[in-house]
């Protein structure tokens, strides 16, 4: 008997994107995750440095979600990045991510990564944005130019079409340029400007939205105005005084962000600076008496915390990147692709 799995190059991954809600997904997959209703095993992280000297890794994420309808959704993302890509005219991160049948157990489709994992990314933004950021805004910033930031930017204004500015920082000009004049031809109603540095692309807008590859932290409370909601989707741009002082901080999973050192969050709180809002263990030696987290924009979606929006300081959103997101949005995907006859068979054997 052979066996077959549907293939879907970023063309068709793309083109099935076009026909997914990926906020009410992205939603979706965050209320079950509140709800207890997901799987989450640790990921597989392997780093390395390439010829250039430059940090390469490999993570490989598995997650399940429950669904009311049918058996839960399996699968796994496999997403490798270079940070000497971009460099080079490439993107920094690629991979694949699969389904599983939920019967047999075996690959039923596998599709690239790349913009499916960013599209992830920008949908929980978007969320955190609706349900945690300012009541009145219409401009947003972006600290790094890649193509995690063009997918948010275009998120950004489907999503929220009242945006009017928007306002880029990259430590490569070129790639600021490249993404200005991007926006300029694909949303010409919005105005865009390129900072020549981070202290004024923070201060030019309430939204803040970090994108880039920094593994040192530059960003002090001190930058950011009364009001601002910081989306930290990037590792490590925050120095601490900004998590200590900010009106609220929440996750999307508090022992993925506590278990990865990587993350300036993550140290904060093996150090005990920052805690969870519920007791925690001293495994690693430190009395947990530091600035307490807000929870989890899941536990908001389902009322189990308040939303708190930024008014008297700021309010940072610091996902880790949950699989389960990216095993949702990809079902919706393969659902979409299923209607519309797209992909490619593949016969395993």
């Amino acid at each position: 008997m052979s066996e077959q799995l549907l293939f879907l190059d970023r063309e068709a991954v793309l083109t099935c994107l076009a026909h997914v809600d990926v906020c009410a997904e992205t939603a979706r997959v965050l209320r079950r995750h509140a709800e207890g209703r997901v799987a989450l095993p640790p990921e597989g992280y392997l780093p390395w440095t390439n010829g250039e000297g430059a940090y390469c890794r490999s993570l490989a994420m598995l997650g399940a979600v429950e669904d009311d309808d049918g058996p839960a959704l399996r699968g796994i993302k496999i997403i490798n990045a270079a940070t000497s890509n971009p460099s080079h005219g490439r993107e920094r991160a690629a991979g694949l991510a699969m389904l599983f049948d939920p019967d047999t157990a075996r690959p039923r489709v596998l599709a690239e990564a790349g913009w499916l994992s960013a599209t992830r990314t920008a949908a929980y933004t978007m969320v955190s944005l609706r349900h945690l950021g300012p009541e009145q805004w219409d401009a947003a910033t972006f600290i790094g130019c890649g193509m995690l930031a063009r997918v948010h930017v275009g998120l950004l204004v489907a999503t929220f079409p009242r945006t009017t500015r928007v306002h880029l920082h990259d430590t490569d000009p070129r790639r600021a340029e490249d993404l200005a004049g991007w926006i300029r031809e694909r949303h010409p109603h919005v105005t865009v400007r390129v900072e020549p540095g981070a202290r004024q692309a923070v201060a030019a807008a309430p939204v803040v939205v970090t994108t880039t590859t920094a593994d040192r932290g530059y960003l002090p409370a001190a930058w950011l105005t009364p009001g601002t909601f910081v989306a930290h989707v990037s590792l490590a741009d925050l120095l601490p005084d900004a998590f200590l002082t900010a009106q609220a901080v929440f996750v999307d999973d508090v022992a993925l962000v506590a278990d990865n050192p990587r993350r300036v969050l993550g140290r904060m709180m093996r150090e005990g600076q920052i805690t969870d809002s519920v007791p925690k263990d001293r495994a690693h030696g430190h009395d947990p008496t530091g600035r307490p987290l807000d929870g989890t924009l899941g536990q908001v979606l389902i009322g189990e915390r308040p939303a708190v929006r930024p008014t008297g300081s700021h309010v940072i959103s610091n996902p880790f990147g949950m699989a389960v997101l990216d095993v949702g949005l990809l079902g919706a995907v393969y659902e979409a692709a299923v209607r519309r006859g797209l992909g490619r068979t593949l016969t395993l054997y």
